[in-house]
């Protein structure tokens, strides 16, 4: 199995709907994000994806989150935007700019892990 990562961050505020405690009131992080795909197969060049294709699409993902209050961004406008549901947001957007992009590309999975600081973190991968 191939994996091949590609690692971004982004500054951002939000706090958390539904929740007591401190992580109800404002707040912000300094986001990392790390992206890794999946494979059995590389292509002719000897590749499962290029790092600066996976790199556009993550940063073409995240482009609109940078020094935002992430609660009045969508889709996390109505969604709590916790690292976990941030996670699968990421997860399926990436997938789905892969497929449509890269048909051809075939992907055993996908992982996303959000970095809130440097010793928290949640994943989701499928």
């Amino acid at each position: 199995m191939y994996e091949v990562t590609t690692i971004t961050s982004f500054s951002g505020a939000h706090n958390l709907r539904d929740y007591k405690g401190k992580c109800e009131n404002l707040h912000g992080h300094n986001w990392k994000i790390e992206a890794t795909v999946c494979g059995e197969n590389l292509d002719k060049t000897g590749m499962l994806l290029d790092f600066t294709e996976l790199k556009k699409i993550v940063g073409g993902l995240l482009e609109g989150f940078d020094h935002q209050y992430l609660n009045k961004v969508k889709p996390f406008d109505k969604l709590n935007p916790t690292s976990e549901i941030m996670a699968k947001y990421i997860h399926d957007e990436l997938k789905g700019r892969l497929l449509c992009e890269h048909p051809k590309l075939e992907l055993s999975g996908i992982k996303i892990t959000v970095w809130e600081s440097d010793r928290q973190y949640a994943v989701y991968h499928e």
